[in-house]
């Protein structure tokens, strides 16, 4: 890799996405509205992701995003951007602990393409901003998510009809991906972080009880899900660093599923052809430190012991703790730390307010610093 650029992770690192300010809600509501013209909006989404990621540098972070402020969803934008993709509202949304979200979905048009995607201009408005020590990483939903979301409720009939051969179906989504990747790439991405809901939705017991009746399988799907995206990395530039983070959910401080990492680490962690792991740990729900032993000794691990969903900031001596636990499986040397998901994933956002969400990140950043200096 080049020796003039630095990757991810940090051992002070985040998720990506950030609360909204309330003028980007009032701006983006507008817009869908009508009321105000794109590049009122655009102008509106520049100036606050200005200062979103002046905020990252002066809090410690390295990494730096847009804070995914020019999307609604963490996912659907980005999937919506490729061609032979519509947005749709379903008749529900997703149903997480406790409540639903919002009803947006995708549908097939035609056949999938991934020529002249609107992330790459987004990626290029934060590259402007990377200085010595800071540098600018895109955050986009992994391969197996959107190949997920295309069999979700009613879009599988549709999905079928357009892709009768699931096969060349797989294959567009790996193309227009590697398409995406490369014009990231052109612009001078060196950092991209593919965010993955399914390997928290396969280890979900709930989830298997809603597919008794069907043919699925834990082993199918989760081969499924490592060929897709390792079929849309492949051949990727060689300093181009593709991390992936793995999340059972994040809506309004709610989540969607929970279980344990055992059964897909010998999917996931073994044989995905990612440089490194940022792992939900904030609470039971994921576990324990134990499937960690499936990671190569190659690649790095993000410990997200610090969550997102709560406001309550957690104990220095539980999070040293952790560390020191989740270090018996992976060495030290290999282990960095950040909040568990985004502190948005959707617009909606986690219910704390920006100054608490600032105090997440210094703990990161105090801890980090207290176990390696």
């Amino acid at each position: 890799m080049s020796n003039n650029t630095i990757y991810t992770p940090f051992r002070v690192d985040h998720v990506g996405s950030f609360l909204r300010p309330k003028e980007l809600k009032e701006a983006r509501a507008a817009f869908s509205k009508g009321t105000i013209e794109a590049e009122e909006l655009k102008s509106t989404e520049d100036r606050l992701i200005t200062q979103l990621i002046n905020q990252q540098k002066a809090h410690g972070l390295h990494a730096l995003t847009d804070g995914e402020f020019r999307r609604s969803y963490w996912h659907l934008d980005f999937m919506w951007g490729f061609g032979g993709v519509e947005h749709i509202e379903l008749e529900h949304g997703y149903q997480f602990h406790g409540e639903e979200t919002t009803k947006g979905s995708i549908r097939l048009t035609g056949k999938i393409s991934g020529e002249h995607h609107p992330i790459v201009d987004h990626f290029k408005f934060v590259k402007q901003f990377e200085e010595p020590g800071f540098i600018a990483k895109q955050t986009i939903p992994a391969p197996a998510q959107f190949l997920a979301e295309l069999f979700r409720g009613d879009n599988t009939l549709n999905t079928k009809r357009v892709y009768p051969d699931l096969l060349e179906l797989e294959h567009d989504i790996a193309v227009a991906y590697q398409t995406v990747i490369r014009d990231l790439h052109a612009a001078g991405c060196h950092n991209i972080q593919l965010d993955d809901c399914t390997w928290g939705m396969i280890v979900d017991d709930s989830f298997w009880r809603s597919k008794l009746s069907s043919a699925f399988s834990l082993r199918t799907e989760a081969e499924r899900y490592l060929r897709i995206n390792n079929l849309a990395i492949e051949n990727h530039p060689e300093d181009l660093v593709i991390n992936t983070h793995i999340c059972r959910g994040n809506y309004h401080s709610t989540y969607a599923s929970q279980g344990p990492y055992d059964r897909v680490a010998p999917y996931v962690f073994a044989q995905e052809n990612v440089d490194g792991y940022y792992l939900e740990f904030d609470d039971d729900r994921s576990g324990g430190f134990e499937p960690l032993q499936s990671v190569p000794e190659d690649k790095r691990v993000v410990l997200g012991l610090v969550t997102t969903k709560s406001p309550v900031l957690e104990e220095r001596d539980t999070l040293l703790r952790r560390i020191e636990d989740a270090s018996k499986y992976v060495s030290l040397d290999r282990l960095y730390l950040s909040p568990q998901c985004g502190f948005a994933s959707c617009e909606i956002g986690n219910k704390l307010s920006e100054a608490e969400q600032w105090a997440k990140i210094d703990l990161v950043r105090q801890i980090a610093e207290e176990v390696w200096g």
